[in-house]
């Protein structure tokens, strides 16, 4: 796969999942098996609004040339992906997540690991 691709995929993702944590969080989250009350309809909207700026970082930097920009926003990313994993299993062996979050820890995880691999094999020139 290619670093374009990847990145053009997480943007979808983040346009998917980011305008429904915005729109209809309450709806989101119970597919998982959450329930929201007022703050937590404040954070996953807050949380919305950080995918939707992670949305044109990837789509922006898609087709960035190697530099040390594009390698701070691949770190970036693979960080912030790992983290989201840990987060999800963690909420998920808690019960405070259902079965289906496992697919949520799976992407999380399959771009954490993709973007690791961008930023280790990819140096800079």
């Amino acid at each position: 796969m290619k670093l374009k691709t990847l990145m053009i995929i997480k943007a979808l993702v983040c346009l998917t999942l980011g305008l429904a944590c915005l729109f209809v969080p309450y709806f989101l989250y119970s597919i998982f098996g959450a329930t929201l009350g007022t703050g937590g309809a404040f954070a996953a909207r807050e949380y919305g609004a950080s995918m939707i700026g992670t949305l044109f970082i990837t789509w922006y930097a898609r087709n960035a040339v190697e530099s040390e920009g594009r390698r701070a926003i691949i770190l970036g990313l693979s960080v912030y992906d790992a983290i989201g994993f840990v987060i999800t299993v963690f909420a998920i062996l808690a019960g405070a997540l259902n079965p289906l979050a496992w697919l949520i820890a799976a992407l999380y995880l399959f771009l954490a690991v993709a973007f690791g691999y961008f930023f280790v094999n990819n140096p800079i020139p």
